[in-house]
């Protein structure tokens, strides 16, 4: 939902809806003042949803959560939710679950679905869009999987990998219109959602 009346406000206060480092230095790379706020959503997967939908409803839920507490601000909400054959992945927390996804990985393409909401209740402004990544992970033996697991502890990553570290030696081939958005946080999404709602990162000395 978009309120096309209310005119731009880059003077706005920008905040990131995410504890998640991943998010954090991510948004730092647009060089633009931001906050961090935790949003305190559970996240819960409801009966019979999918993947995408539960990332979609996560990420909005997380905006409006702390919209409802800066309702002036532009909030950034976010979401990852990996999709091994329809089923969702949530982060493993512990190495025990970590192995186990891994292992049930090994050889399948993985769905990743990164959803970012951006709110602002003063301007009425509310979207939310996806990004797809695939990937192709490899046959992996026991071994390996150990050996990872122990060098990069990935248990706060959905999917238990990080892409952007050792995870890359897991898989074959990865398949995106955003390398950001396997990290946490599509960026070339977020960037044209913040447009809509009027604030344009380049448009700062």
């Amino acid at each position: 939902m978009t309120n096309p009346s209310i005119a731009p406000n880059p003077q706005r206060t920008l905040i990131l809806a995410s504890t998640s480092r991943y998010r954090r230095e991510l948004m730092e790379r647009l060089q633009w003042p931001f906050e961090v706020q935790s949003p305190h959503v559970d996240e819960t997967p409801k009966p019979n949803e999918t993947p995408l939908d539960l990332a979609l409803r996560l990420a909005q839920a997380k905006a409006l959560a702390v919209s409802r507490m800066h309702p002036s601000a532009l909030v950034i909400g976010s979401d990852q939710v990996a999709d091994l054959l329809g089923e969702p992945l949530g982060k493993p927390l512990s190495h025990e679950v970590a192995t186990r996804e891994l292992e049930r990985m090994s050889g399948q393409q993985v769905l990743f679905h990164t959803a970012v909401c951006v709110s602002c209740l003063e301007s009425g402004f509310l979207e939310v869009q996806s990004s797809l990544v695939q990937v192709q992970f490899r046959q992996l033996n026991p071994a390996e999987i150990e050996s990872y697991l122990l060098k990069d502890q990935p248990y706060d990553c959905a999917g238990s990998s990080k892409s952007e570290s050792l995870g890359i030696a897991l898989v074959d081939a990865i398949q995106s219109d955003d390398p950001t958005a396997l990290i946490g946080l599509p960026l070339i999404k977020t960037l044209a959602l913040l447009r809509k709602a009027g604030l344009n990162v380049l448009d700062r000395t």
